[in-house]
């Protein structure tokens, strides 16, 4: 949907478990128009005004929806139905739900080229669904993860590759493509100052680096910059600053807790779920920053001893929580991130286009949480609607 006549909102379809292409439309069909249904009534959306849709495509699923005439019958299905995709979220290659994800979210990495056929495909499918004079995107993850010890080289050139792809394919179809990068905890870089050095390497490895600008650019999720303990409005800037193209924001939030009360590291624990990763990210009175790759290796530190909460004044977690809904006292969340990226964006309109809820939680949220997952969606649009107002 628009939130100005040069912006789209989106929320992920990576919620609804679906890796085939069967199982995705199926989710389309019932999930997203159950959405936009809910929004229509309550009044935030004009009955005659299209519906945007964040789609996620596993790799199955996107080589599923170009053979034959797959993709043409949905883009027949989007006409009728007076929706449209403008972004693809390309960071999860393969399953994403209902079994162990973890490091496997990272798998293939940005050093394997089976990532870059895989991206490739996702924008192949935006050429035939977007409408020419459009701006299409693609998010994935920030080259590899810092466990994998990931060669540098092979990123940057399959990357250029991809960059040059695109510019080709966006020529071809009068389309603006542009792939963007998400920093996460842990990430092969993950906040603010990894970022701004990442991409000046990315834009030093190619004598076009304009082209590389234009085409590979920043996917900003609030939740991941939170959890670094970067604020939303100096670190937009920044990157802004440094000729990083903002291709996408995801607006999302982080659990947030005072490690030094004991009731709060309690309630923590009901978050140590086995399907995704949990970053947990503590700083101390001194500003340093401690990680941990996963929640479970904070408890099983903080029971063995090895670590003292006590020697810590705030914690984060990288725990998707639904915009419209804090946690239960003595947890909080990290929106008020959000909030501050809808107020940047109100002083900086041109600087991204596309926007998108990203709560892919539902199915592992604790039931003091949980709502009908349509429900859920709609509440975060109202709730982003209204910020935006």
């Amino acid at each position: 949907m628009k939130i100005s006549p040069t912006c789209d909102l989106s929320y992920c379809t990576n919620i609804h478990p679906a890796e085939t292409w069967d199982a995705t439309f199926e989710a389309l069909k019932t999930h997203v128009l159950s959405v936009r249904d809910l929004l229509r009534q309550s009044g935030n959306l004009a009955m005659d005004a299209p519906f945007a849709i964040g789609l996620r495509l596993s790799a199955v699923a996107a080589e599923e929806l170009l053979q034959g005439d797959q993709l043409l019958q949905f883009r027949d299905w989007l006409t009728a139905t007076n929706t449209y995709v403008f972004t693809i979220n390309g960071f999860p290659y393969g399953n994403f739900h209902g079994t162990r994800v973890k490091e496997k979210v990272f798998q293939p990495d940005w050093t394997d080229r089976a990532r870059l056929v895989y991206t490739q495909n996702l924008f192949k499918i935006l050429a035939v669904i977007s409408k020419r004079g459009t701006s299409a995107s693609v998010s994935t993850l920030p080259g590899s993860h810092k466990t994998f010890h990931a060669d540098e080289h092979p990123i940057l050139a399959h990357l250029i590759e991809l960059a040059e792809f695109l510019d080709d394919l966006s020529a071809k179809h009068g389309i603006d493509f542009h792939l963007g990068l998400e920093p996460e905890p842990v990430g092969h870089f993950e906040n603010t100052g990894e970022t701004l050095a990442f991409f000046e390497r990315l834009h030093g490895a190619t004598p076009d680096s304009e082209m590389i600008r234009r085409r590979i650019g920043l996917n900003y999720d609030a939740c991941h910059f939170a959890l670094e303990y970067d604020d939303a409005r100096p670190s937009l800037d920044a990157i802004r600053g440094a000729g990083i193209r903002i291709s996408k924001i995801h607006l999302s939030s982080a659990l947030a807790l005072n490690p030094q009360d004991p009731a709060a590291i309690n309630a923590i624990r009901s978050f140590d779920e086995p399907v995704y990763f949990h970053q947990s990210l503590l700083r101390e009175a001194s500003g340093h920053v401690v990680r941990f790759p996963d929640l479970p290796d904070f408890l099983t530190a903080l029971d063995s001893g090895t670590v003292a909460a006590t020697d810590f004044e705030e914690m984060r977690v990288h725990f998707h929580i639904p915009l419209d809904a804090e946690p239960a006292a003595p947890l909080r969340s990290t929106r008020d991130q959000a909030v501050e990226v809808l107020a940047w964006r109100r002083d900086n309109p041109d600087a991204c286009a596309h926007y998108e809820i990203e709560t892919y939680t539902w199915g592992v949220l604790p039931t003091d949480l949980q709502r009908p997952v349509e429900e859920q969606i709609a509440g975060e649009y109202r709730w982003v609607l209204n910020q935006c107002d």
